[in-house]
């Protein structure tokens, strides 16, 4: 396949979503105008089943240098996994078990084929798991890997320096982590990184890898991460369960969508849709002259439905959400649950999935957020019984309709 060097498109690959190029960008623009074939990879941990749009935009950069006709690989972290990433944790992670990561892997694949091609043919982007050779790597291989590095380059880190400083414990195999995502770099023999800004530390440790193991120069490109540029937190947090996944139900990733506050909706669409630059700054200008941004989340929820799903499901999921929250109607599809007389909302609020915990639903009580949509009856008791076929509103988009036998 004959490299594509279109300028125009390497130089929105290397501008959009990224903080830096290291060692710069001028080299690497060049290396990318040059015609050469380069190998280059991104990857993640199996610390979850669900992908989100977080990751989403690391995929996005790698498709399309895979379009320009570079080899891309996309690395499933199942043995660092099992490690832990120390990036932005002030306390130790939890460690995984094979089985686990196992689990968590399972549809890895299906989800980053909605933007990846993924094949072994018409240079596809092919997957690797980096159990295959850290799993084999004797005490011995570790000792000398990590003579390549000293403890004051691992104190350096942030978080480290943090822990120091609240007197909090930093254990040994965490200063292992950056050498083992260094080393992948070292074992795929790549030329180029993707990964979120928080990852700069490890990717740079492969560089430093690359460049004494096979005195090769590797570039790393640091991508923004998914945050409220408002609150500086991030969009999409695991261990809050405020994540929007890949493999998210249509209805269920637009609802999550236009949740998002107004503040998201640009970091979104450069981040995580296909959106040319030039129609962002459209949107952006019609924001600034008033324009509701419900109407333009509702353009980003069907721009990223579309992408993981179909339009087809796009213009579904906006009718159904015109007719629920606009119009003040019900959704098409309603979660089903059979009661007894008596029984209480919240078990069968959990038992349906609704809510994840009784306490979920007691602090949707306590907000206001539960109310009976056939009587307009605004919930109070967290003790409510239901004693009738009833639909009841759960949160903000949320409906559950209970038969009672």
């Amino acid at each position: 396949m004959k490299i594509d060097t279109d300028p125009k498109k390497i130089e929105e690959i290397l501008t959009r979503s990224v903080v830096n190029v290291l060692p710069t960008k001028e080299l690497l623009k060049n290396l990318l105008t040059s015609g050469k074939k380069l190998k280059i990879y991104t990857g993640a941990d199996a610390t979850g089943a669900k992908l989100h749009l977080g990751h989403s935009t690391n995929f996005i950069i790698l498709e399309k240098l895979r379009q320009l006709g570079h080899e891309v690989i996309i690395l499933f972290g199942d043995f660092t996994a099992k490690i832990g990433d120390p990036t932005d944790k002030s306390t130790l992670r939890k460690t995984l078990t094979d089985r686990e990561v196992k689990e968590n892997l399972k549809n890895w694949k299906k989800q980053i084929g909605k933007i990846v091609k993924i094949s072994i043919f018409n240079n596809g982007a092919r997957i690797v798991k980096n159990s295959k050779w850290l799993s084999k790597m004797s005490f011995s291989d570790v000792i000398k890997l990590a003579s390549n590095f000293t403890v004051q380059q691992m104190i350096e880190r942030d978080m480290f320096k943090k822990r120091i400083e609240e007197k909090k414990p930093i254990y040994l195999h965490e200063f292992l982590y950056p050498l083992m995502q260094g080393y992948d770099s070292v074992v795929l023999d790549v030329d180029l990184e993707i990964g979120g800004n928080d990852q700069t530390f490890n990717m740079l440790a492969g560089r430093t890898l690359q460049k004494i193991i096979r005195n090769k120069e590797k570039y790393v490109i640091p991508t923004t991460l998914l945050i409220n540029p408002k609150t500086g937190k991030k969009l999409m947090n695991k261990s809050e369960g405020s994540i929007i996944g890949l493999d998210d139900e249509f209805q269920d990733m637009f609802g999550k969508i236009m949740a998002l506050p107004d503040e998201a909706i640009i970091p979104v669409f450069i981040d995580c849709t296909y959106i040319s630059t030039d129609e962002i700054e459209k949107i952006k200008q019609e924001l600034a002259s008033g324009t509701n941004p419900r109407d333009i989340k509702i353009r980003l929820a069907k721009e990223i439905v579309t992408i993981y799903h179909s339009k087809k499901e796009a213009d579904k999921a906006e009718q159904n959400f015109i007719n629920t929250f606009k119009e003040g109607g019900l959704p098409e599809k309603i979660d089903e649950v059979l009661a007894i007389n008596g029984e209480a909302l919240s078990d069968l609020s959990v038992r349906a999935g609704v809510v994840k915990s009784k306490g979920e639903f007691r602090r949707l009580i306590l907000e206001g957020a539960i109310s009976n949509q056939e009587t307009s009856y605004k919930i109070t008791d967290p003790n409510y019984k239901v004693i009738s076929t009833s639909i009841f509103k759960i949160g903000k988009r949320r409906f559950l309709k209970v038969i009672v036998e």
